[in-house]
């Protein structure tokens, strides 16, 4: 393959990294076909149905399908054959007891393709993995693969839930962690498009690159972490934190971005990032520099016994017996994803305290109710509000955002009001007859 030749591409792992990156590849105007050893996943995306939550996507899903450019299997032969450049987008969660990111996936993904690459190939890897890493699976590919043209690049990504198309076709920029400038080259050309449109392009070693995603998510997630310890204090000096923030967020050095104080992070990413960022840096011998993640890790778990306590001040001490309207089941607006979700593990331990707690989501509902199947569900908030005494909002919709104070009231058994997420205006709550109480604020 010539450096200016448009490549094909394969997707490995269509979950909602893979996926995504898919169908927007395939957008940009390439060649694509996914991958997944995930039967049923694979015959729904082939259908032209996203097995999860996110805005835009199944349209283009759709739309991409019908051109014939994209396609979907579940065989590693097919992939080697089809594509010049791969990329491999599986998950790496947490390992269960421990901090450190389980590679199994990845390394499942690495050992199932290399057999098969019998021509010069690309290998890029997009997974969030520990450093140290690419240099591993290169080797992996130099002693599995047949051909000896076979060459590692690590491009990792950065989507936000919720934006993850607008974030592929449109990135803010573009990592490449290469060995060559044959790889290089590839990369360049595999992303053209992109290039073309203005996205600066950083070349670093494969150690950088990997290094670039969890050092961002542990930066966003230390700045989340500030704001939150920040609301602590105000309510000790009764101040107000949305205030601070605003004044903090002038400063240019800051910025007002992440300055949100409420329930704190969740998902799949943020929490688990940090933590087998903690687990790399102990195995590399510079533990001591990455101690205050673990404060940052406190710090976002305290916020959720904090929205208890304010539910139980609430209701004079007691949830025994009280019927609580949580208002959000995904992590974050505009996604179904619920993993480690704030919002779940605080009606979880409302409803341990007594409560009979009632959850509307206007897209999470399905998973969280296979997740949670202890909690009673609802197909609207007027409904999960009905008869309430005490209503939690816990995940910032802009359905809930909007909601009109003076209609809720008209259906609940007591106008109590925690917002979680400090987006709710108290004025406007307190005026309608609410008692409103939030985080940080008096």
């Amino acid at each position: 393959m010539s450096a200016t030749k448009r490549p094909r591409l394969s997707v490995i792992g269509t979950g909602y990294l893979g996926a995504t990156h898919a169908v927007c590849m395939t957008e940009l105007g390439f060649d694509v076909i996914g991958m997944d050893v995930d039967i049923d996943k694979i015959a729904k995306l082939g259908s032209g149905e996203v097995p999860f939550f996110e805005p835009g996507l199944a349209e283009l899903l759709r739309k991409n399908l019908d051109t014939g450019r994209l396609t979907f299997t579940t065989s590693f032969a097919d992939v080697a054959d089809f594509a010049d450049v791969h990329f491999v987008c599986v998950g790496t969660p947490q390992k269960k007891g421990e901090y450190a990111a389980d590679l199994s996936y990845v390394d499942a993904a690495f050992a199932g393709l290399a057999p098969h690459l019998r021509r010069r190939a690309l290998v890029v890897g997009k997974s969030t993995v520990p450093a140290g890493t690419a240099a591993r699976l290169a080797d992996l590919l130099t002693s599995r693969a047949p051909s000896p043209e076979v060459e590692l690049a690590w491009n990792p990504e950065f989507l936000r839930e919720g934006f993850a198309v607008e974030d592929t076709l449109r990135p803010d920029r573009l990592v490449f962690g290469v060995r060559s400038g044959w790889a290089e080259q590839q990369l360049r050309a595999a992303f053209a498009p992109v290039i073309d449109a203005g996205t600066p392009v950083l070349i670093t070693d494969f150690a950088t690159a990997e290094l670039v995603k969890v050092a961002a998510n542990s930066f966003l997630a230390t700045k989340i972490s500030f704001i939150n310890a920040m609301a602590e204090v105000c309510e000790a000096a009764h101040a107000d934190v949305t205030m601070l923030a605003e004044a903090l967020g002038y400063d240019d050095r800051i910025g007002r971005k992440f300055l949100n104080a409420g329930l704190g992070f969740g998902g799949g990413c943020l929490p688990k990032d940090i933590r087998a960022f903690i687990a790399r840096a102990g195995e590399l011998g510079v533990d001591q520099a990455l101690t205050f993640l673990k404060n940052v890790d406190e710090i976002n778990t305290r916020r959720r016994q904090r929205v208890v306590d304010l539910a139980l001040e609430l209701v004079d001490g007691s949830l025994a017996g009280r019927k609580v309207c949580v208002l959000g089941a995904a992590f974050k607006p505009n996604s179904d994803d619920i993993r480690d979700s704030p919002a779940l593990d605080v009606a979880e331990n409302v409803q341990r305290c007594g409560a009979d707690v009632v959850v509307y989501d206007p897209a999470a509902t399905d998973n969280a109710r296979r997740a949670y199947p202890g909690l009673v569900y609802a197909g609207s908030a007027q409904e999960a509000a009905r008869e309430a005494d005490l209503v939690l909002l816990l995940t910032e919709w802009a359905e809930f955002r909007e909601i009109d104070p003076s209609a809720l009231r008209q259906v609940v058994a007591r106008p109590r009001i925690v917002d979680g997420r400090n987006c709710l205006d108290p004025t406007v709550w307190r005026a309608a007859g609410w008692t409103y109480r939030a985080l940080g604020r008096p």
